[in-house]
């Protein structure tokens, strides 16, 4: 009965694909947002049962909010037709032929690199590429190496360089590669890197010299693989973070309490440390059940030296999705954005008088020089996601600028693209663009500003 809820209210999937002009806005859009807001999650095409669903499984699709001076041009939402997706909706198979054992439509992170737009999932499976309009183009080799690896769903730009970098692994494979890849998207350089056991990783670490690999509990289990979900818990395994130089060499692994990173807030390198925050799960995790978790932001002050870990808790409200100022990514910062979401409220049920009690939809700003969080609250059933920071054109600061997301509103009974001024966070929004459709609950996207 717990996954029936990936089924119901802000997380069952939407039925049609919607394309609105000129959306209607209460308050102003700020004129220097030139550009699309796109975001990504699982909206499944059909589910034969409800008990039995798992909802990170569900097929991609995109949502996306054209603006250009002043004006919500468009809203588009699209399915990424994967071969199995474009055979459901009785179309033409797009791109390239794709293996069909590892066709599946990417659902996890949507991304802008080279002057493309790209879809991007994790475990080996191939990235698609989609036009400016989120129709799809096909497969891609964004990332391909001659080992069978791609771009993985947690890319890391590199502001200074230009390069965007990669963690990737797949299923069953007993190392994972480090890619890099140019401005213009091609691979630059790859890095073979032996793992201790088969890890799940989600996401990773980089600083100015070092890529840091999470390693956890949750590993390959061929057993699980009819499920859709081929990962399980060993708890005689150790919790690690491995450091390693960017350009290749010994990795040294430093041993951390048991659990496993959501995801990377942001590292640095400090005094001779290294800082890392993250979306951190304590304890035992079930990637069939995600919302059952309760992530907290936690800082780990890397001694490489002493190849030790001190942790130290930032925040202790549930909550993931954490972004920040990207041209801060790498290097010391002070602000912080995460989503203290209805993904983790409490309790996980799929009763509809849940209790408010532990009952979340909000975001948060950290300063984590001040030690202080701001929120911003949307109530019950608003089901607020991750927000994007966009710097202004003018940005004098850190937190000079803009911070948007999806947020459901149950009065209309559809989706509103809120921006926050991020200066006045808990302040009134400087302009919510309503927009025709529900989007439901999902994963991961970005601001692709117009070149």
């Amino acid at each position: 009965m717990r996954l029936q809820r990936y089924t119901r209210g802000n997380f069952a999937p939407v039925t049609e694909e919607v394309t609105a002009f000129d959306l209607p806005v209460t308050g102003a859009i700020p004129d220097d947002l030139d550009g699309r807001y796109l975001r990504i999650g699982p909206n499944p095409l059909g589910i034969e049962d409800a008990s039995a669903h798992i909802w990170t499984l569900g097929e991609g699709m995109v949502h996306g909010v054209r603006l250009r001076d002043g004006r919500a041009e468009w809203y588009r939402n699209r399915w990424v037709r994967s071969a199995s997706v474009a055979d459901r909706l009785g179309e033409p198979r797009r791109g390239r032929p794709v293996d069909e054992r590892f066709d599946f439509a990417p659902n996890v992170q949507v991304a802008g690199h080279g002057g493309r737009v790209w879809a991007l999932i994790e475990g080996g499976l191939a990235p698609y590429e989609l036009t400016p309009e989120l129709d799809t183009v096909g497969p891609s080799d964004l990332g391909a190496t001659p080992e069978g690896f791609s771009a993985n769903a947690h890319t890391k730009f590199d502001h200074r360089t230009g390069e965007m970098h990669s963690l990737a692994f797949r299923y069953g494979v007993d190392f994972i590669q480090h890619i890099v890849f140019s401005p213009n998207g091609g691979v630059q350089r790859t890095v073979n890197v032996p793992a201790p056991t088969l890890p799940y990783m989600h996401d990773f670490g980089l600083t100015d010299h070092y890529v840091l690999i999470y390693a956890s509990p949750m590993v390959f289990d061929p057993q699980q693989l009819a499920t859709g979900v081929p990962f399980g818990w060993n708890p005689d395994l150790p919790t690690q973070v491995g450091v390693m130089p960017r350009e290749g060499g010994p990795v040294q692994w430093i041993d951390l309490p048991e659990g496993m990173v959501g995801h990377t807030l942001n590292a640095y390198e400090e005094a001779g440390t290294i800082v890392v925050d993250v979306a951190w799960h304590a304890g035992r995790f079930d990637l069939a059940d995600i919302g059952a978790g309760r992530p907290v932001l936690e800082r780990w002050t890397l001694d490489l030296a002493a190849g030790k870990a001190r942790t130290e808790l930032l925040h202790d409200r549930p909550q993931d999705f954490p972004r920040l100022n990207g041209r801060y990514s790498g290097r010391p910062y002070r602000y912080g954005y995460s989503a203290s979401t209805e993904l983790y409220a409490a309790p996980s049920t799929v009763d509809a008088d849940r209790p408010d009690e532990g009952f979340s939809n909000a975001v948060l700003k950290h300063d984590l020089v001040a030690g202080t969080t701001e929120t911003h609250e949307f109530g019950r059933d608003a089901a607020a996601g991750e927000t994007v920071f966009v710097p202004s054109s003018t940005a004098a600061s850190e937190d000079d600028g803009y911070n948007l997301l999806y947020v459901h509103n149950p009065e209309r009974g559809a989706a509103d693209l809120v921006i926050l001024a991020a200066q006045d966070f808990s302040g009134e929004p400087l302009a919510r663009v309503h927009l025709p459709a529900r989007v439901p609950l999902g994963l991961h996207g970005n601001w692709i500003p117009e070149a």
